[in-house]
């Protein structure tokens, strides 16, 4: 049952974590297209978080890298994962804060 708790704690994790991660990418990716008037704010903001999504689905490069002996994944626990997960949420509200431009993703 503790493990359960975890994985459901890790995943709202990664759900916040994305959530923060769309403050950098959805204004580095529709600022344009909003600038020059071509899309609505609503619209870009909709349309990024739909590509943001599909393209979770897209390519599983990162992990197959990872999985492949970039790191031992007998070490990576949930809580590991979790871990990770937090400093990345930190770091995006630090930098969105201070209105320091990056890209996380």
């Amino acid at each position: 049952m503790r493990n359960d708790l975890i994985l459901v704690l890790v995943v709202l994790t990664a759900l916040a974590f994305d959530f923060t991660n769309g403050f950098h990418d959805t204004g580095n990716a529709m600022a344009t297209s909003i600038a020059t008037g071509a899309l609505h704010p609503r619209i870009a903001v909709a349309l990024s978080g739909l590509l943001n999504l599909v393209g979770a689905f897209l390519s599983l490069a990162v992990a197959a890298t990872i999985a492949n002996g970039l790191v031992d994944t007998g070490d990576v626990t949930l809580q590991v994962v979790a871990a990770g997960l937090a400093g990345g949420i930190i770091w995006n509200l630090l930098c969105a804060t201070r209105r320091i431009d990056i890209s996380p993703a």
